[in-house]
Order: C-alpha cells, then structure tokens, then sequence
C-alpha cells in the first residue's frame, strides 16, 4: 500500500484519525512540558531587575484598572523598526515579576516598555490630566480624577503578601514595611528608611506636584517613570543569549 493510500485511510476514518492525532499531540506536549518539571526557572535572571516598590505596585495595579493595556503594549519586538522608535527589544526577564505581564499588540497609543524617564514628571501629570494639551492628536481619555484619590488607604502588605504566593521574592521586612514604603516614596519630607536599599533604583519624590497627599497619581506616575530603567539591556541581552546557548 502506497503513502498516498495509507493517508488517504486515515483522513477517511474519523476514530482512527482522531486516536492518530491524539497520539501526536500528546508526544509533543510531553517533549515541550516535561523538560519544565527538572529545571529550576525557565527565565534567566538578570543584574538589576528587582520587585516592584509598593508604590510603583500601587500606579500598576491603577494602570490595568484604567484599561490602560488595551491601548499600549509592554512588549519591544525585535525589530528594527520597533527598536529604532521604542528602544531596545524587552527581555524576558524584565516582566518576571509581572502579574499579569502586559505584553501584547495592540497599540493605539505607543509602547510604554521603556517610557521611564523619557518625560518628566509634570509631562506625565498633564498628559494623564489633560492628553490633548501635550498631544493635540490624541484620543486617550482625560485622568484628572486620580490626582484626586489618595491612596494611604490601600493595604499593600496584604498585596505584597500576596504576590509572594506566586513567587514574588519580597522578604517579611518588604511585607512589615510596605504601607510605609508606599507613603515615603512620594513624600520627600518623610523617612524613607531603608526603602533605596531594599529597592535599587527606586525614585524618591513627589510625583504629582502636591507633597500634601499621596494619591493615585503620584503612584500611576511612580509606576511609569520606572518601566525600562532597572535592567542594563546591553549587557542582560548578551547574557541571556549565552544562556541559551548553553540550554542548546
């Protein structure tokens, strides 16, 4: 009997084309699933990369409350065209403590990967204030209000606490500190403690141009201002790509 044949007795018998392709997809699954059992994680670490500040935990979990994922992506694709406009492609890593990552594709507005420190913070407050007065083409919604909300109330030790369970590496000092981390970040006139050193690279100020209060736009802006800024991509980018080799 001829290939041609045998396939043809296959595609003509549904059972037995569905115990064929049962088959396969099991044997696939079990050479990409398996390997994931033995192997401690599947993303190479980084120098740099560290979780966020309650703070800036603060301005991301407002960032997916106010949708802000459907209109920008967190994903630099390696592409000229991409890497000429946005900067470096994102590494894995960089979104190793992201729950839930906000990669994607859509993008009716630009890619925010590495948007910290591009703009200054008074840029940052009147584009979420205001986004016609800095971008007269823009069709983004106004956030006046979260200048208005402070966030002094949120319990991010019980958020902190939290991501723990799904790997997040804060330590019982980051969980016991965290309200109070929240409020010295985005007030330069309180003690921030140990906050910098816990935190590497952590911005200390006030954000929204109101030292009164913090509010949710100290926190959105906090949250902005660090995306792009913890990891050397240069040196991480080759360092990921030896590890890969070796994992070849």
């Amino acid at each position: 009997m001829s290939m041609t044949e045998r396939h043809k007795k296959l595609e003509r018998n549904i059972t037995l084309l569905g115990v064929a392709t049962f088959v396969v997809v099991a044997i696939g699954g079990i050479v990409e699933i398996a390997p994931l059992f033995w192997i401690d994680n599947t993303i190479e670490k980084v120098d740099g990369m560290r979780p966020y500040t309650p703070l800036e935990q603060a301005g991301r979990d407002i960032y997916i409350r106010e949708g802000c994922y459907t209109c920008h992506s967190q994903m630099i694709r390696p592409f000229r065209d991409e890497v000429e406009r946005y900067g470096h492609y994102s590494l894995a890593a960089e979104s190793m403590y992201d729950h839930p990552f906000q990669w994607g594709s859509k993008r009716t507005g630009p890619d925010l990967a590495r948007v910290g420190g591009r703009y200054s913070d008074e840029w940052h407050v009147q584009h979420l204030r205001n986004p016609q007065s800095v971008v007269p083409e823009s069709i983004m919604p106004q956030y006046s209000f979260l200048a208005e909300r402070d966030v002094e109330d949120l319990d991010q030790a019980a958020k902190l606490r939290a991501l723990t369970r799904v790997g997040v590496p804060y330590t019982k000092a980051d969980i016991a500190a965290a309200n109070n981390d929240l409020r010295a970040q985005a007030d330069p006139d309180s003690d921030a403690g140990d906050l910098a050193q816990r935190y590497p690279k952590a911005q200390i100020r006030d954000f929204d141009g109101n030292p009164g209060r913090v509010t949710e736009m100290d926190a959105l802006v906090a949250y902005l201002q660090m995306l792009g800024t913890l990891v050397d991509v240069n040196s991480a980018a080759a360092q990921e790509e030896l590890a890969q080799e070796r994992g070849r």
